[in-house]
């Protein structure tokens, strides 16, 4: 997603002498007569801010690129978008240093890598930092384990499917084969248990992750 314009804090009057300033998010006029003492003002188009001064001491003005406009201190690194369809985490680069003639500028928001994804039990986005989809996630959340992408889960489900099996078939071939041994050494059916056990465990882990919830990438930062 490309990021909205700068803002510039200069504004000028239009053909009836009335200060207008652009809106930065939809270039719409925006009326600032009795407004001049604000630091922003709200587009009556897009419902979004733009700055018609520069910030109060200590502070800084970013847009988020939902073209939320956060006002933070001027020492932060990291802010998070208060907005509940964004929740977006974001970085901010070094500040530049501005000509005293110009206006003061947006620090320009840095998406770390990572992906948007879906939580497969709350509905609600997160991101994640891995890069790849054969991983267990945990939602910041409902803090619930799941697994993002269908990859994983399917490929251990499989496996314990046939560990399981496979197990279960040799105790039951050593139940067959070794009844009359097994009567005259009784040791003989720890071997039987030992066998239906791991069998039994394989199939119990197969079940886990087949019921396991799925998360969905929704996008990718990367």
């Amino acid at each position: 997603a490309e990021l909205p314009p700068p803002y510039t804090a200069i504004a000028s009057p239009d053909a009836s002498g009335v200060p207008v300033i652009n809106c930065r998010v939809c270039q719409s006029l925006i009326n600032l007569d009795g407004k001049l003492h604000q630091h922003v003002v709200k587009c009556t188009v897009c419902n979004e801010a733009t700055p018609i001064k520069n910030p109060p001491s200590g502070k800084k003005y970013v847009r988020c690129q939902c073209n939320c406009l956060l006002i933070c201190k001027d020492t932060s690194r990291k802010i998070g978008c208060p907005r509940p369809n964004c929740r977006r985490i974001i970085t901010l680069g070094p500040v530049m240093l501005i000509p005293e003639e110009q206006p003061a500028q947006p620090a320009l928001p840095v998406q770390s890598d990572g992906t948007r994804v879906v939580c497969g039990h709350c509905g609600n986005t997160f991101l994640w930092m891995e890069l790849r989809f054969n991983t267990l996630a945990k939602c910041p959340h409902c803090k619930k384990i799941s697994s993002v992408g269908s990859a994983l889960p399917r490929r251990r489900c499989c496996a314990y499917i046939t560990i399981g099996m496979i197990c279960i078939f040799i105790g039951v071939g050593l139940t067959v084969g070794t009844q009359d041994f097994a009567r005259r050494f009784h040791a003989t059916y720890v071997s039987w248990a030992v066998a239906y056990l791991l069998g039994l465990i394989c199939l119990i882990r197969a079940c886990y992750w087949g019921a396991i919830k799925v998360s969905y990438p929704e996008h990718s930062f990367a």
